[in-house]
């Protein structure tokens, strides 16, 4: 049936049909590059290459999951989350404004802990013997050496037994986060290179003044300093500086490695304002599990505080004032209500399985995609009336029949797009118009092997016949080899040359259809009103 004019009738018409329908239904978006807005290359953040290609390939594959429902969250309209290959994301955010929020969304790991806070006490032996071992290792003599920058009027703590039992210095347990403003500030004993720029916080928590934040992190990060902790301990950041006078403080908690309850957890995050301390928060809801393992937990530690961990940063450490279960909250201070809502967000949507990495970054202003759109029209413009122009003088009657062709091809690869929910690029347009080219040059294919047969003398419809038959090789050979070139694009490609590669893909088809089945339905009706020997202009 498909191969009587009838049936070559109704395909056409169907084909036509779905096409203008997923046209009108979906539309063509626009391309980042047409549009404007934010391109991300992200991969796995694997320094030390530790990992597996099998291994790398399936985060790849979680990472992808999370990300689409952070961004969904975030309200972008239209994005492109794409695998490339095994090893990358790319990320395309179109019409994107805040582009340094949305790109602290995307790198979020969002892994959220809690976990216990531990007594100062227990550091006392571990930092006399950090303090010894940095000694050694930056060349200070023990007792009689001085640290290298002696000269800075800041608060220093007394030594290590002042610092962690000073009666100057205590923590206010109604808050957990804030100290008491009266500190130990008197010169560090020559030998305390690390305690000299500690300074005593709350229960579990030191303060470090700001100018001395990266010295004291290249002390903890000599061999063999931070191994002297407790076992089960570590030294945690915290998120945010405090401040006691004109001093600002970067806090250190003193944590427990094993986690109470982790953001697996989690069911549900909300943003908002605590009405009584008028204070930022985030709102949570723990599943049935990690409500009853919190429940257990703060029930048998109410007065002691536990830290909340998100991405390996402390942003708070409250004191336990009851037995809490399913539901708590996230406190951020005076944070905006946008940072609240961006971290209720990343935790709704989970963390990510594997750290990522921005491999590549490009912005795209929406004024560029303007001048694109409208040098994209013009080109297109000029060189499709051309086209018709040149078919229509040079081959009559049946160059007549081939733009209603094209103009169907157009029709096929505009619905194909919309159908697919591709986004029409600047090279995407550059594909557009190169299987454009390719539809016409099936169409003077053929017209010139219908051409020769006429002039060896055969009838006008053993003439299309045979047209259409010996130029069929040639068109087959030229397609599939362009196609297969625009698979290997879209495989290895990122991007542009992804959307290049689509586009001509679709069209490699649609041109394919159009000249080869489109075209000769056209002669066919054509012909059907004909006699076998009447002329047709060619």
């Amino acid at each position: 049936m498909l191969g009587s004019l009838r049936g070559r009738i109704i395909v056409i018409l169907a084909v036509a049909a779905l096409s203008l329908y997923s046209l009108l239904e979906n539309g063509v978006r626009p391309g980042l590059d047409l549009r404007g807005g934010m391109y991300l290359a992200l991969e796995i953040d694997d320094p030390d290459e530790t990992m597996t290609p099998e291994a790398k390939a399936d985060a790849i594959d979680q990472n992808l999951t999370v990300l689409r429902n952070r961004i969904d969250q975030f309200g972008v309209s239209e994005p492109d989350i794409t695998k490339a290959g095994n090893d990358r994301i790319i990320v395309q955010l179109p019409g994107i404004e805040d582009e340094e929020r949305a790109k602290g969304i995307i790198e979020s790991q969002a892994f959220l802990e809690w976990k216990p806070v531990n007594p100062t006490s227990e550091l006392t032996v571990a930092l006399q013997r950090m303090d010894r071992l940095i000694a050694e290792q930056i060349g200070m003599e023990p007792d009689t050496g001085t640290a290298a920058d002696t000269t800075s009027a800041r608060p220093r703590a007394q030594g290590v037994e002042a610092l962690l039992f000073g009666d100057t210095a205590t923590a206010d347990t109604t808050q957990g986060d804030t100290v008491s403003d009266t500190l130990n500030v008197v010169q560090p004993p020559s030998a305390n290179p690390l305690t000299s720029l500690l300074v005593s916080g709350g229960e579990g928590e030191l303060w470090v003044p700001q100018q001395d934040v990266d010295r004291v992190r290249d002390y903890l990060e000599l061999p063999g300093v931070i191994e002297l902790l407790p076992r089960r301990t570590e030294l945690v950041w915290a998120a945010d500086t405090t401040s006691s006078g004109a001093q600002l403080y970067r806090p250190l908690y003193f944590l427990g490695t094993e986690a109470v309850v982790t953001g697996d957890r989690l069911e549900d995050a909300q943003a908002g304002r605590d009405p009584q301390f008028n204070e930022t928060i985030v709102s949570f809801t723990l599943d049935r599990q990690g409500g009853r393992a919190f429940s257990e937990y703060t029930g048998a530690h109410i007065g002691d505080r536990v830290a909340i961990v998100l991405d390996g940063l402390v942003h708070s450490a409250p004191v336990l004032q009851s037995q809490i279960g399913q539901r708590g909250q996230i406190e951020l201070g005076q944070a905006p209500l946008s940072e609240a809502n961006d971290l209720a967000l990343v935790l709704r949507a989970g963390a990510l399985p594997a750290p990522l990495t921005i491999m590549e970054q490009r912005s795209v202003g929406p004024s560029l995609g303007r001048d694109s759109i409208e040098q994209g029209k013009i080109a297109g413009i000029i060189g499709i009336v051309l086209v018709v122009l040149i078919m229509m003088l040079y081959y009559r009657l049946a160059g007549v029949l081939a733009v209603v062709a094209l103009a169907l091809y157009v029709l096929f690869v505009l619905g194909g797009l919309a159908g697919l929910g591709a986004a029409l690029s600047a090279p995407g347009i550059a594909g557009l118009i190169l299987s454009l080219g390719m539809a016409v040059d099936a169409n003077v294919l053929i017209f010139e092997r219908i051409r020769e047969e006429l002039i060896a003398g055969k009838s006008t419809r053993a003439a299309v016949d045979a047209g259409f038959q010996h130029a069929m090789s040639a068109i087959v050979d030229s397609n599939l080899t362009t196609l297969i070139t625009a698979l290997v694009l879209y495989q290895i490609g990122t991007g542009p040359v992804r959307g290049f590669a689509v586009t001509l893909s679709i069209g490699i088809v649609a041109s394919f259809f159009s000249a080869v089945y489109v075209t000769r339905t056209f002669f066919l009706l054509y012909l059907e009103r004909k006699k076998a020997s009447d002329p047709i202009s060619i």
